[in-house]
C-alpha cells in the first residue's frame, strides 16, 4: 500500500466545489502532518530508549563492580549513549524501520530490533578493539540484552500512543474493503493491527447477497471491532458517504474489467486504490522478486537450505525445554489438580497431529474439553463453546494448556516456534500450497498463534506460517517467543 498521503487529492478539484475541496485539502493535509510528526516521535522515541538503555547498561557495570570498574564523566557517558542512540536509529532506517507498514503482527518489528541491536553492538566492539576508547566490552555485552528490551518496550508504548490517537480521529484515513471473503477478514486484522499505516476499515462491501447485513468481526474471539458488509457496487458516491479515502480490493482473483471500474469511481472520489495482488503463482511460496526497470520478475526455486540454523534450533529447543521443565514443574502440578477436581476425565489429553514430512506423533495438552467432546473435531473458536470445561477456558484464554508440549519438543516431535501441527483428517484434504507447512518442525508457539485470526480455523490463515517458513532465523525465533511471553496470555 502507498504511504503518500498525497496521491488521493491530486484532481480534487475537478467537478466539485471550491469550499468542499479546501475542507478535504486542509484534512489530507493534517494527515501527512500527522504522520510525519508520528514518524518523527518514533525516531526520537527509539533515539531516547537506545541511548537510555546503554546509560543503565554502564550504571548496572558499575554499580555490580564488574570487571576493571572503568569510570567515565558524566559528559563522557552522555556523549557516548547519544552517539550510541544516532548509530541505532540510523542503522534501523537502513533496514526499513520508519516505513509505513509496521511488519506482519509487530514480529518483525521486535525481529529488526534483536538483529540491529547484534549490528550495533559488533560495530561498536570492533571500534573498542581498534581504539580502545570507548564503552568496556562488558558494557557493551550487558547493553546487547537492556536496549533491545528497552526498544521494544518503548516501540509497543508508542503504538499504544499512535492507536489511542487514531480511535480518537487523529490521523486516521478510512477505507472501504471490497470483497468479504478470507482475504477480506485478513486485510481487515491487518489493517486494525498495523497502527502505523493508520487506516480504519469502516465497511465491506461485497456482492455477495447472503453476506449483506453481516458483520466482519477482527482481533479474534475478543469482537472488539467490526465493520459491516453491504451489498456493492462501489461507486464514488459511496465512497464519499462514508467519507473513505482509500479503497482496498481484498479479491486477488478479481477480473480487469472490475478493477477499471473500482479505479475510475476511487478517482472521482480522490481516494486512494489498494489491490491484493493475485496468487498467480500459488502452489509454490518459494518465489523470489526483483524490479528490473520497472517490471517485476518472479522467480520459482527450491527452499534454501538452513542446515546450521535447523542444528542450532534443535540444540535451542532442547535446553530451553529441560530449563522450562524444572523451573515450572510447580505450575504443572498445581494445573494438574485444577484440571484433575474440576471434572472427570484424564489430566492429559492426548490426540494424533501430522509432523514434519507428515510423521505421526502424539500431541500433548492439559485437557481442556469434557471427556465425551469428539477426540478429532475442529478446535473451539468461542470460549462459549459448551465442549470446554470450566478450567478449561482459563487454560486456553492463557494459553497454559499447551505447557505439557514441552515434553514434545524434548521428544523431538516439535520445536519452540514453528506452524501448530494439524489433525490428519485436516491434512488429508491438502493441497499443494497447504502442504508447505509440513515442510519444518510443528512448533509450540507461532505467528497465528499470537494473530488476532486464531478465531479462525489454523488451515485457513496459511499466509502466517508462509510468511514464518520464508523468514524464519535465530532472529525471527526469539521475536516470536518474546511476544507469546509477553502478548499472547490471551483467546481461546
Amino acid at each position: 500500500m502507498s504511504s503518500n498521503a498525497t496521491k488521493p487529492f491530486q484532481g480534487v478539484f475537478d467537478g466539485l466545489d471550491i469550499l468542499s475541496a479546501s475542507a478535504d485539502l486542509g484534512e489530507a493535509r493534517f494527515k501527512l502532518r500527522f504522520n510525519q510528526v508520528a514518524i518523527a516521535a518514533e525516531v526520537i522515541g527509539d533515539f531516547a530508549a537506545a541511548a537510555i538503555g546503554l546509560v543503565v547498561s554502564y550504571l548496572f557495570y558499575r554499580f555490580s563492580e564488574l570487571g576493571k570498574g572503568v569510570a567515565y564523566s558524566m559528559p563522557a557517558l552522555v556523549i557516548g549513549a547519544l552517539a550510541f542512540g544516532l548509530l541505532f536509529v540510523i542503522m534501523l532506517d537502513r533496514e526499513g524501520a520508519y516505513r509505513a507498514g509496521s511488519g506482519m503482527l509487530r514480529i518483525s518489528e521486535t525481529e529488526r530490533i534483536l538483529r540491529v541491536s547484534v549490528q550495533t553492538f559488533f560495530v561498536l566492539f570492533a571500534v573498542s578493539i581498534v581504539t580502545a576508547q570507548l564503552m568496556p566490552r562488558a558494557v557493551l555485552a550487558i547493553a546487547l540484552f537492556l536496549v533491545p528490551m528497552t526498544v521494544v518496550v518503548e516501540k509497543q508504548m508508542f503504538f499504544s500512543l499512535v492507536g489511542f490517537l487514531h480511535t480518537r480521529g487523529r490521523g486516521v484515513r478510512k477505507a472501504i474493503v471490497y470483497g468479504a471473503g478470507f482475504t477480506g477478514k485478513h486485510v481487515y486484522s491487518a489493517l486494525l493491527c498495523s497502527r502505523k499505516l493508520g487506516i480504519n476499515p469502516v465497511v465491506f462491501v461485497d456482492d455477495d447477497e447472503e453476506l449483506v447485513g453481516k458483520s466482519i468481526f477482527a482481533l479474534g474471539y475478543h469482537h472488539e471491532e467490526c465493520a459491516p458488509i453491504i451489498h456493492g457496487p462501489v461507486t464514488s458516491q459511496l465512497i464519499e458517504s462514508y467519507g473513505a479515502d482509500m479503497v482496498v480490493i481484498a479479491i486477488p482473483s478479481l477480473g480487469q474489467e472490475k478493477m477499471s471500474e473500482l479505479a475510475v469511481a476511487a478517482r472521482k472520489a480522490s481516494a486512494e486504490l489498494s489491490f491484493v495482488p493475485s496468487e498467480a503463482i500459488h502452489e509454490d511460496a518459494w518465489v523470489d522478486y526483483a524490479d528490473v526497470d520497472g517490471i517485476m520478475l518472479a522467480t520459482v526455486g527450491a527452499p534454501k537450505s538452513m542446515y546450521l540454523y535447523e542444528r542450532v534450533k534443535r540444540i535451542v529447543d532442547i535446553l530451553l525445554s529441560v530449563t522450562a521443565l524444572v523451573l515450572l514443574s510447580p505450575v504443572f502440578a498445581v494445573l494438574a489438580l485444577a484440571v484433575r477436581f474440576d471434572s472427570e476425565g484424564p489430566i492429559i489429553f492426548k490426540q494424533l497431529r501430522v509432523g514434519r514430512n507428515g510423521r505421526l506423533f502424539e500431541i500433548l495438552k492439559f485437557r481442556t474439553m469434557r471427556v465425551d467432546a469428539p477426540r478429532y473435531h475442529h478446535s473451539p473458536t468461542t470460549v462459549e463453546d459448551p465442549r470446554i470445561t470450566g478450567i478449561g477456558r482459563i487454560l486456553r484464554k492463557t494459553s497454559l494448556d499447551e505447557l505439557p508440549q514441552i515434553v514434545n519438543v524434548i521428544r523431538g516431535d516439535m520445536s519452540l516456534v514453528g506452524p501448530r501441527p494439524e489433525m490428519p483428517f485436516i491434512v488429508e484434504n491438502y493441497g499443494a500450497r497447504e502442504l508447505q507447512r509440513l515442510s519444518v518442525m510443528p512448533g509450540v508457539t507461532g505467528m497465528w498463534q499470537l494473530s488476532g485470526d486464531r478465531a479462525y480455523l489454523i488451515h485457513e490463515n496459511l499466509h502466517y506460517d508462509l510468511y514464518y517458513i520464508r523468514n524464519r532465523g535465530f532472529f525471527m525465533d526469539i521475536a516470536i517467543l518474546l511476544h507469546t511471553a509477553l502478548f499472547a496470555v490471551r483467546g481461546v
